[in-house]
């Protein structure tokens, strides 16, 4: 399959117009991903309360679909991969599951796996709906984010490996006698930092003292006769977490590195990260991958779930696309661009924002030094008296907002730079010592959100005034777009002792003209083969920029999108591979033509 490329855009942008024109709205979905997640018992000793999905291990069972995530007390259920009901199981174990795994033996049981005490006992069930679990005894130790995989003929196999200095190992078990192992067992690869530069630990993938990043996450996919062992690197709390590929003839190896690794990786915009995932198959044949998040603001555990489309090119490489992952994406029985750009822009990028009260307001971002850069922002005003909050439209997750109570006083007023036609909104709601530590039900998110052209005419457009949904990252879409300048966020009620918000994010597409095509584009590999940096003319009216790459020019397979700025720092090359380069820049309007691909040894 042909990369991704910008054909597929301007296709994308077409295609929302047509159905726009008929009435139909496409049904869309957006990272990260809007479900219930569970508050962690992480850090309680110190008050800080926070939710968490991590290392996603999602199945197909009998047309419907399973996802189990770290410590949720549970899993989810699905039918569409993108509505998701919570199920809790009878039994205690699922309480302990750490990076877990799940298998569908032949459409027949459900096999899982997963225990933060390294005690490997082997779940099943035939009726995952029921939450009704068998367990075998534990059948071994010492197992780590496993990876549980049952091939055609049978042969089971236990892939497992969290740790910087260890490398990945397998071991075969007897799936027929209560998957006792076999006596195979082996060591398979370990990370390269010094060829890989993706691979080196660090936000940025740079760190001070530290340079060995952490391999874990181990998944298998079976595709077309090969074994596609996929693996995490280099922190699950970093902007370049990543998922990678070695390519196998059998389950036990040789592998040799994937040339175009990693094959899942978003280091910029609004949510970072894509590592630690699994990757599945909907009934349609279409590949997905699930990933996880790095949000890391109350800590560096605080993450959220992925899911992006996956494919396999003419020359048998796994790829995902990730490229504007974090804006409205086609939903998964789209026909031609399932998990693709919609076209949708983002509307409410540095709008002017006030709110009722301030408790507080926190610039944060990841340091380089395992900690956090931190500022608390001043109380300030504009020249009519109202409280401003600059931190909401800021494309930053990391960064917070909390109001002075939890009530129905409480709201936020977003005034973007000029009318737009609005389709979809994300509230990234901010755990705020919410004094929450495990699996709570009856939480609920209640509001309402407004809009008007002139600041003074409001009309309500979303309505969850009696809403009973929990939804931490909420994503709305319109029945039909509304044309506004001015967003209105109205609280009722959310978890927690105060309203707090990370961002408020407004999707559709401007009245004006996308961005030209950016010019003065110039790519220089450092002398660290593993470095490279580059620069181009700023393009008026642009909100940023999107940098594309990879081995081929029609396998430009991963992109790093960064705002303002129009020169970047990126330190995530492989030393030997030769690479092609390419750069757009958007706006609120759409996405300009890439400009001219360059070469470089």
């Amino acid at each position: 399959m042909k990369c991704y490329n910008s054909i597929l855009t301007a296709t994308a942008l077409l295609f929302g117009v047509i159905i726009y024109a008929q009435g139909v709205v496409p049904e869309t979905y957006i990272n990260p991903l809007d479900i219930d997640y569970t508050y962690m018992v992480y850090n309680s000793n110190k008050n800080i309360s926070y939710r968490s999905g991590a290392d996603p291990a999602v199945i197909e069972f009998r047309g419907e679909y399973y996802m189990f995530v770290t410590r949720s007390f549970g899993y989810w259920h699905s039918t569409d991969l993108i509505n998701w009901e919570f199920i809790r199981p009878e039994q205690w174990f699922f309480e302990g599951s750490n990076a877990p795994t799940a298998f569908n033996y032949k459409d027949s049981l459900v096999y899982f796996a997963g225990d933060p005490a390294g005690y490997g006992s082997i779940l099943y069930t035939d009726d995952p709906k029921s939450g009704k679990w068998t367990p075998t005894a534990s059948i071994t130790k010492n197992i780590q984010d496993s990876e549980l995989f049952i091939d055609d003929d049978g042969k089971t196999y236990l892939y497992w490996g969290s740790s910087n200095v260890h490398p990945l190992r397998v071991k075969m078990l007897n799936k027929d006698d209560r998957f006792l192992e076999t006596g195979v067992e082996k060591e398979l690869f370990n990370l390269v930092e010094e060829e890989h530069g993706w691979e080196r630990f660090g936000e940025n993938n740079f760190h001070p003292t530290l340079k060995e990043g952490y391999m874990e996450g181990a998944s298998m996919t079976k595709h077309d006769g090969k074994y596609y062992l996929q693996y995490a690197a280099p922190g699950t709390q970093f902007n370049v977490y990543a998922d990678a590929a070695y390519i196998g003839e059998t389950p036990l190896g040789p592998f040799t590195y994937m040339k175009n690794n990693p094959m899942s990786f978003k280091p910029g915009g609004f949510t970072n990260g894509a590592g630690h995932g699994i990757t599945m198959k909907q009934t349609n044949g279409q590949y997905w991958h699930f990933a996880t998040m790095a949000l890391a603001s109350n800590s560096h555990w605080e993450r959220r779930l992925a899911m992006f489309p996956t494919y396999f090119d003419e020359e048998g490489l796994m790829y995902t696309i990730t490229s504007y992952g974090d804006y409205p994406l086609f939903g998964p029985d789209h026909p031609t661009q399932a998990g693709q750009h919609s076209g949708w822009m983002l509307l409410s990028y540095k709008g002017k924002v006030t709110v009722s009260s301030s408790q507080m307001q926190v610039k944060k971002s990841t340091s380089t030094y395992d900690d956090y850069d931190i500022t608390e922002m001043p109380l300030e005003k504009n020249s009519e008296g109202e409280i401003i909050s600059k931190l909401l439209t800021d494309e930053s997750p990391k960064s917070f907002w909390v109001a002075e109570a939890n009530d129905d006083e409480q709201w936020v007023e977003i005034e973007m730079l000029s009318p737009r036609n609005i389709y979809a909104f994300q509230l990234n709601f901010h755990d705020e010592e919410s004094g929450i530590y495990t699996r709570t039900e009856g939480l609920r998110h209640r509001f309402t959100v407004e809009v008007s052209e002139d600041g003074e005419h409001w009309e309500t457009v979303v309505d969850r005034s009696k809403s009973y949904k929990d939804a931490p990252n909420a994503y709305i879409t319109l029945n039909q777009p509304v044309q506004g300048k001015y967003v209105r966020y109205n609280n009722i009620e959310v978890p927690g002792n105060n309203l707090a918000l990370s961002e408020i994010r407004i999707f559709g597409k401007g009245l004006g003209k996308k961005p030209a095509k950016v010019k003065g584009f110039e790519v220089s590999r450092e002398e660290d083969r593993r470095d490279a940096s580059f620069t181009w003319n700023s393009v008026k009216g642009a909100q940023g920029y999107n940098i594309r790459w990879g081995i081929a020019p029609d396998k430009l397979y991963q992109s790093w999108l960064i705002y303002d700025e129009n020169e970047h720092f990126m330190r995530n090359l492989d030393r030997d591979t030769e690479y092609y380069f390419s750069v757009e820049s958007f706006n609120e309007n759409g996405i300009s033509e890439r400009s001219e691909i360059i070469r470089v040894k």
